[in-house]
This record gives C-alpha cells, sequence and structure tokens, in this order.
C-alpha cells in the first residue's frame, strides 16, 4: 500500500506538481509575503501526508517536523477523521448560527468545559486562532461597557509575544518584524518584557528575573490604572516566538495580579492545546492557572477542518446576566461560528487524543526533550528548550554575548534547506528552528528527526564559515 501511495506522489509531482507551481506564481497569493515577491511566489509544493510524513512536488517523503502549523496533532492521512467529515457533511453540511443550532457543537462545548479549569463552562465557536483572539478581545470591550466601564479597555501583551493576524490579535504581536509595516490598534496595546530566561540580563538569576517580571507587569498597572486595563493575553508557552518557557511560578503570581485588579486573564492555548503538552489544556494541568478565557483553535481538529474558540467563566456571564442592561448585545459573530462539521471532527479528534495520543505524548516528550538537548554539543547552537512536543534550538554567534547571527539573519531558513534535502522540513523562524511533530510520533522517528537537524546545523556550520559569515 505504501508503495502505491509513493508511486502516486511521483506521478503527481510529474503530471501536476509543475503546473501547480506555475499557477501559484500567477494567481496565488501566499501569507506574509514580501514586496519583492508577493503574488508571484511559489513554495514548496506539498501533495500527500501519512502519519508523521508529507511527501513534495519531486515525491520526497519528509518529517512533518511543525506538524503543519502546530495543528496536525493526530497525525496524516487519519481515515476515522476522514469519514466523520463525510458523514456530517452528508447528514447537515450547514446551519446559520444566527438563529439554529446543531448537535455536534452543544456536545463538543459540553467536552471542552470538561477540560478546562475551574469555572469555563461556556464555548464561542470561531475559525481559528486568530478569531479566537479577536473574540475574547470583543468579548472584554462588551463585558466592560455592559459593567458601565466603558474605559477599562487596554490591553497587555508582551514582548515575543504572537496572537494572529486579524487587526486586533495583531496590535498584541511582539515578534522581530511583525509589526514593521502592519497598521495595529496601538493605543489599545501596552507591550511588557518577554519572559525569555535565555534573554534575561546577563547576570541576573532566574529568581531576580521573574521577580523583575511581576514587579514590572504589578507597576505597570499601577501607574496606567487598573480602572483602564481590561485583559491580559498571554501564552502560557509563547510558541512562534520561539518555545519560550516561562520561569516557574511567573504564570501564577500574574494572575494574582490580574485577579486583584479585575483585569481579566486570557490564556492563549492556540498552540498549547489539545495535545501539545500533553494535556487537553496547559494552563490549569500545566501551569496551575485558572484564567477567566481560553482561547483556541489548531489542535483541536488537528488541521483538518478550520475551528476555534474561546471558553469563557461562567462567571463572566453570570454578570452579564445579573446587569441593569438585559437587552445589550454581543454584536459578534462568524458565518462559520459552530460550523457542523468542523465540530463533529472535533470530536472524533478529541476521542483520538483521550483514548490514546495524550498518554503517548506524555511517555515520549521527556525522550523527544532530551534527544533535541543533544544539540548544544554544536557550536552554532546557543540553547535547546521545549516543553512536551514542542522544541526550540535557537542559533547564535557567540554563546557568551547570546548575539543572535547580525551577520545572517537567514540561518534558520538554510537549516530548513539542507533538512529539507535530508528529508526533514523544519520551521524556520530566523534564528531559530521550531520543532512541533505530530504526537503519534514514535521514538526512532525522534532519533530520525534528530539526527537530520544536526547534520542540517552542521552542514549550516560549513557553509557560514566558508562564505566568512561565522568563524565557530
Amino acid at each position: 500500500m505504501a508503495a502505491v501511495r509513493d508511486l502516486k506522489a511521483t506521478e503527481m509531482a510529474a503530471s501536476g506538481g509543475d503546473d501547480a507551481i506555475e499557477l501559484g506564481k500567477r494567481h496565488l497569493i501566499q501569507p506574509w509575503p514580501y514586496a519583492g515577491s508577493v503574488g508571484a511566489e511559489a513554495r514548496a509544493l506539498i501533495g500527500e501526508g501519512d502519519g508523521i510524513y508529507i511527501t513534495d512536488s519531486t515525491g520526497k517523503r519528509l518529517i512533518d517536523g511543525p506538524a503543519g502549523m502546530w495543528c496536525v496533532n493526530v497525525g496524516h492521512r487519519r481515515e476515522e477523521l476522514a469519514r466523520v467529515m463525510y458523514e456530517q457533511a452528508m447528514a447537515l453540511s450547514y446551519n446559520t448560527p444566527w438563529y439554529t443550532m446543531n448537535a455536534p457543537s452543544a456536545e463538543l462545548a459540553m467536552r471542552i468545559a470538561g477540560h478546562a479549569p475551574d469555572d469555563l463552562s461556556h464555548v464561542f465557536y470561531t475559525t481559528g486562532g486568530s478569531s479566537a483572539v479577536e473574540t475574547a478581545l470583543r468579548f472584554m470591550q462588551f463585558y466592560n461597557n455592559v459593567r458601565g466601564q466603558p474605559e477599562k479597555k487596554l490591553i497587555l501583551s508582551r514582548g515575543g509575544a504572537y496572537h494572529g493576524s486579524t487587526y486586533l490579535s495583531a496590535s498584541l504581536n511582539g515578534r522581530p518584524r511583525d509589526r514593521d509595516w502592519m497598521d495595529g490598534a496601538d493605543e489599545l496595546v501596552i507591550k511588557l518584557s518577554s519572559p525569555d530566561p535565555f534573554r534575561r540580563p546577563q547576570g541576573m538569576s532566574l529568581a531576580a528575573f521573574t521577580d523583575f517580571l511581576v514587579d514590572q507587569f504589578r507597576d505597570t498597572v499601577a501607574r496606567v490604572g487598573a480602572d483602564k486595563i481590561g485583559a491580559f493575553v498571554g501564552e502560557p508557552v509563547q510558541a512562534s516566538g520561539g518555545v519560550v518557557i516561562p520561569p516557574d511560578g511567573y504564570l501564577k503570581r500574574i494572575r494574582e495580579i490580574c485577579r486583584d485588579n479585575d483585569i481579566l486573564y486570557v490564556s492563549d492555548e492556540v498552540v498549547t492545546g489539545f495535545g501539545r503538552l500533553g494535556h487537553v489544556f496547559a494552563s490549569g494541568d500545566v501551569f496551575g492557572i485558572d484564567p477567566d478565557m481560553i482561547t483556541f483553535a489548531k489542535g483541536v481538529t488537528s488541521g483538518y477542518f478550520p475551528l476555534g474558540g474561546v471558553i469563557i467563566s461562567e462567571r463572566l456571564l453570570q454578570e452579564l446576566r445579573r446587569s441593569n442592561h438585559p437587552d445589550a448585545m454581543f454584536g459578534h459573530g462568524l458565518t462559520y461560528t459552530s460550523h457542523p462539521v468542523g465540530c463533529a471532527v472535533a470530536l472524533k479528534n478529541l476521542d483520538l487524543l483521550e483514548e490514546s495520543v495524550l498518554s503517548h505524548t506524555r511517555a515520549v516528550a521527556p525522550y523527544f526533550q532530551a534527544q533535541l538537548k543533544t544539540l548544544e554539543e554544536l557550536p552554532l547552537v546557543g540553547e535547546v528548550r521545549g516543553a512536551g512536543l514542542m522544541g526550540c534550538v535557537e542559533c547564535v554567534a557567540d554563546r557568551e554575548s547570546k548575539d543572535p547571527l547580525q551577520l545572517d539573519k537567514d540561518v534558520g531558513k538554510r537549516i530548513d534547506a539542507h533538512c529539507h534535502e535530508l528529508g526533514l522540513l523544519v520551521r524556520p523562524l530566523i534564528n531559530m528552528c521550531v520543532m512541533s511533530p505530530p504526537l503519534i510520533i514514535t521514538r526512532e522517528q525522534i532519533d530520525d528527526m534528530v539526527g537530520i537537524l544536526r547534520e542540517g546545523i552542521s552542514r549550516t556550520m560549513d557553509d557560514l564559515r566558508k562564505e566568512g559569515v561565522w568563524r565557530g
């Protein structure tokens, strides 16, 4: 069967791959393009997926290192999910959420609430992560308007954060280059320092760094005024910022400050939710916090169908129901809110996670982290960090100064190109390589992945030396 699929992929490459690439260059606008190539660019064409592997247009089989975009958690080609998609589409392909509802969305909301911490019990569905964060922020605005606090709208975010591409969600982003040429609601957002221990001031202990972050948060609330701040939005692990793991206890202390100052804590679990750290949600099970809202997407359907959402605390909803404005309308919704096909797929995906994938993730995660950590032996690697089945290899020109490669900001792309040739797709982020494979990956496949990544970095070091960019 595998041989038949490989032959099919090769035939696809010979017949249709070149055509698709040319059509892409002529008609497709890729996400995050540069002005110099916008609307005239083709990227690596992927034809098939199977388990942890994908096949490109040349027929080369690659380990899907990023699991699509942090999302193909149960792996490619899961017949169970494809069958559910078909069956639900044949039964009910769509219903308007404005004045009707469907059964899969109600059942899924109940099951999601069962995994959420504390009293997070109600779900508003969106089409993805950006719209989930946007929804949480709009709900915060509505909530404070109804409570008679229209000035309580400012949002706290952090350096290194990534929360989406819609207007409000993108305004929170704090990664390099994200906002260089893009507008945003800057008047609503206050940026705090990234909780990145690797980039803490030289000579500062981890405990002192944690105190600095907490003091900065508390001082900002005091300076700006709690009556002006509506929400703090934070990823438990800053994913696209380079898999930044916060210091122990930091999130709990920030949660307490938010609670003491009536600031809604929004935990952005678009990446960490649905298994990436071995649990459906990491907020409570991994970090011991009980947010007011949790956003999710990606792994909720393992990427098989666009779906996201916000889980909202019962306390917030009760306050709204008790308010003096019972006719106030939360004027927010999406055409595909509570989509029946997406919710049906998510239900089956959750079955797979609960049956074996979550326990498997927890079992192999320590091995995954240990094997990645061996890459710190390479002179180009400054730090390897991660949690669960997400990891980052950060390359630096000088380990002492921790200076990213100023002469070569595209070192991640160089490594990715070598790894592609060797059989691994990498997520390159400037001077970092991010890895988040499908959760079904085995120890043997982890060995393969890390071995290829080691060789890709080694070849990149050779290239940089030859070009005189880096001495090592």
